[in-house]
Formats: C-alpha cells, sequence, structure tokens
C-alpha cells in the first residue's frame, strides 16, 4: 500500500505558512516566500526541479483539509495534483469532479481519509496537504514520511507544522538531504 507523505516547504523557523491565510493570501502573508524555490529557473534549480518532478511522479493521491481546499481551490482552479484528493471535513457534501480528478469530501475521520486514498493512489504515495490535517496524521500515527524543503528564510510567524500532534517524542531516520542553491531537501521515515 502507498506510503502517506507530509511534504512541505518550511522556513528555518519552522512555519509552512505565513501569518493571516486567507483565500487572497493562501500561503499566508509573506508565505509564498516558501515556494518560490519551484519557480526559480537557471541551470542552478536543476536540483530543485528534480526533486520536484521526482515526488510529483510518485503521487497516487492527496490527503488535505477543508481550510486548504477552502483556500487552494481558486488558485489551482483544479485538484492541487492531478490524482484523486480527499478533503478531511465535519461537513458532508457531494464529490467535486474537476479537470484532472475530484475532490472527496470525508466527514467519518482521518483514518477514513487514509483508507480512501490508498484505495486510490494504487500503492503509489498519498501527498498530505494542510497542517491540521498532517498533526491529526502524525498524532494517529498514520504518517509514514516527512518530505521538508527547508528554505533559508526565518519568516518569524505563521502556522507551523510541528505542533498538536502530542508530547511523546517521534523517532525519525533521516533517509535523504540534497542541497541547492535555494534550499535542502530533507527526507525522513517516521520510526513505528
Amino acid at each position: 500500500m502507498g506510503k502517506v507523505v507530509l511534504a512541505f516547504s518550511m522556513s528555518l523557523d519552522g512555519f509552512i505558512a505565513g501569518p493571516d491565510v486567507s483565500k487572497e493570501h493562501a500561503m499566508g502573508v509573506g508565505g509564498d516566500r516558501l515556494h518560490k524555490w519551484m519557480f526559480q529557473g537557471g541551470p542552478e534549480s536543476s536540483i530543485d526541479l528534480g526533486m520536484a518532478r521526482e515526488l510529483l511522479a510518485k503521487v497516487g493521491a492527496v490527503i488535505l483539509g477543508k481550510r486548504t481546499f477552502d483556500v487552494g481551490l481558486q488558485h489551482w482552479n483544479d485538484t492541487p495534483y492531478p490524482v484523486p484528493s480527499f478533503v478531511v471535513t465535519h461537513e458532508k457534501r457531494d464529490k467535486e469532479d474537476m479537470k484532472s480528478a475530484a475532490f472527496t469530501f470525508v466527514s467519518d475521520g482521518i483514518s477514513s481519509a487514509v483508507k480512501q486514498a490508498k484505495a486510490a493512489a494504487d500503492g503509489k504515495v498519498i501527498i498530505v496537504m494542510g497542517a491540521n490535517v498532517a498533526q491529526q496524521l502524525m498524532k494517529e500515527g498514520l504518517a509514514d514520511e516527512i518530505y521538508i524543503q527547508l528554505v533559508p528564510v526565518l519568516l518569524g510567524s505563521g502556522i507551523r507544522l510541528f505542533e498538536h500532534f502530542g508530547t511523546a517524542p517521534i523517532e525519525l531516520t533521516c533517509d535523504r538531504a540534497v542541497n541547492s542553491p535555494h534550499i535542502t531537501h530533507l527526507k525522513f521515515k517516521i520510526a513505528k
């Protein structure tokens, strides 16, 4: 079965979005800086573009939170990746077909979202979007790996990925570290 992967660009001080996330500022105020590495261009960006392509080729499904869906949809105009996407929400809604795939709204919990995403992913990776959903997965022990694109910037405030999932240590093994002039790509396996 496919692995559940938390894949986020993160500032050096631990933020995956800036403050005041809204439809206008889907990454929060100043948070767009975290994804600048994807659009740098030039020969020095070949490492970063290669890493992004490598991840994209592995994605079979996406799990995201309702807030991420609400603020991101107008920017994506489709599913965030061209694969089935599962929105964790308390709201019951019908499936929403898009150009590349569909959004399925899961109102019966994070475990159900994982089960549905794994079935749809057909053995490929399930990417997680949204801090709250990622934290729920960590708390429930349902995440398998963490990919961090560590961006050399201090945002100072915003939304942190690593909080709200308990106080017990979670052991990680660094499986890969790749440096580029723009960011450091880190891959960790979560001990089970």
